[in-house]
């Protein structure tokens, strides 16, 4: 038991004194105190932190979707010891995501999550969308463009089987992780496979429709309450061309030839500041749109363009016709919800300023539990971090790797909730 501790500075050695019991910090050199006060120097390497140990170790797979189809896929699981380990199989969100859901080069949250719960016990599965490769690249353009949003469940299931199958799993321990679109996905898996399912975890949570809500709030409604509550900053109930111009979250308003030319396209016109007490303002006409409209109904024109049914269009961070339709058409989660087996606990991971799918969605889940007596749900917000659960304005999402806190939280409920029976 340490009583008492001294410090005493020598050359570059700092010496920590307790009872007799003598340690050396330094970066150089490591000092050994024998009790006859005689002293030895051996050499120390400089750098103390071990980033060269392999803490986890990989294997590669490759799925078989069935008709043809496989995607690749890799286990993480800890360094040391043959299981059986508690698994994990991670849902990724909607466009074109990798087994890492790759945001740029150097954020990737899967991969961050996954390494997060195999260096501490967790046999992890994670895998590419169906037609995706990695960096958000498009393998087969045929499969991504014939993707729909129940193959994405029956490939969900297919990668649950495998993970269930793996000699070093616990099959009786087995958790399925979504995010964004993956928790539209991840309760409609745990439906079906009750047997199968401990734990769900929905991070970035969709209660409503994704396309005809969430993607509608994206579009629409967040930029439009953007251009009044932060642009407008007179509160008459416009924005300068030259503020849309040089907004990251509008400018492409502007810029696109196929908004400007619709029938509810704008007439540019020039007019006066309608600030009435500014008078420099009201000497110089400034070109100015109305928010509700002129910019609105601009907001809305995009929405419709990017939801239209028009097989030759698809985009990478949206998905493509024939998936926005099956989206379009399916059940909201807030009715899915409530059907997910009382057995199966369920956790809700939601940045408090996500604008991608925002803290209500997370908190209509959390009432629905309730309302159906769900027996073993919760729901952990957090304050400043947006939809990858990094810090952000509530406007914009912000990229960069998942909070520590949000990890800790995780691991903490996953472990707790994947005890073996005794």
């Amino acid at each position: 038991m340490l009583i008492s501790l001294l410090f005493r500075p020598f050359k570059n050695f700092v010496f920590v004194m307790a009872l007799g019991l003598g340690l050396i910090l330094s970066f150089e050199m490591l000092t050994h105190f024998s009790t006859s006060m005689n002293w030895t120097f051996l050499p120390f390497p400089v750098a103390f932190a071990q980033h060269d140990l392999q803490t986890v170790k990989y294997r590669n797979l490759t799925l078989d979707l069935d008709n043809g189809v496989t995607t690749e896929a890799q286990l993480s699981y800890p360094a040391i010891g043959k299981g059986p380990f508690p698994g994990v199989l991670l849902v990724p969100g909607s466009g074109a995501t990798d087994m890492n859901s790759t945001l740029n080069e150097h954020v990737k949250p899967f991969w961050q999550i996954a390494n997060y719960l195999s260096e501490r016990g967790f046999e992890v599965l994670r895998y590419d969308k169906r037609g995706v490769g990695p960096n958000l690249s498009i393998q087969n353009s045929n499969v991504w463009g014939n993707m729909t949003v129940t193959d994405l469940i029956s490939d969900a299931e297919t990668a649950l089987n495998v993970l269930s199958q793996q000699p070093d799993i616990d099959p009786n321990r087995i958790s399925i992780v979504g995010h964004s679109e993956g928790t539209v996905i991840v309760p409609r898996v745990a439906i079906d496979n009750p047997a199968k399912v401990k734990n769900i975890v929905l991070m970035g949570a969709v209660a409503q429709n994704l396309i005809k809500d969430i993607l509608y709030y994206q579009v629409v409604d967040l930029r439009a309450n953007y251009a009044k509550q932060v642009l407008d900053i007179n509160h008459a109930g416009m924005v300068s061309i030259e503020q849309i111009a040089s907004d990251p979250l509008l400018d492409d308003v502007i810029r696109d030839p196929f908004l400007l030319s619709k029938d509810n396209a704008i007439n540019v016109t020039t007019i006066k500041d309608s600030v009435e007490n500014n008078q420099e303002n009201q000497s110089n006409k400034t070109t100015y749109l109305s928010i509700d409209t002129q910019i609105k109904p601009l907001l809305l024109g995009e929405y419709e363009n990017k939801t239209s049914f028009n097989l030759s269009k698809c985009y990478n961070i949206i998905g493509c016709p024939l998936w926005i339709k099956s989206e379009t058409e399916l059940e909201p989660n807030l009715i899915t919800i409530g059907n997910v087996s009382k057995s199966i606990n369920i956790l809700i991971l939601q940045g408090e300023n996500d604008s991608a799918t925002p803290l209500e969605q997370s908190l209509l889940l959390h009432q629905r539990l309730d309302e159906v007596d769900h027996p073993s749900h919760a729901l952990i917000t957090y304050p400043n971090l947006g939809h990858f659960f990094y810090p952000s304005s509530k406007w914009q999402t912000g990229l960069g790797p998942v909070d520590p806190k949000v990890l800790t939280d995780l691991y903490s409920w996953l472990i707790s909730h994947s005890k073996q029976k005794a």
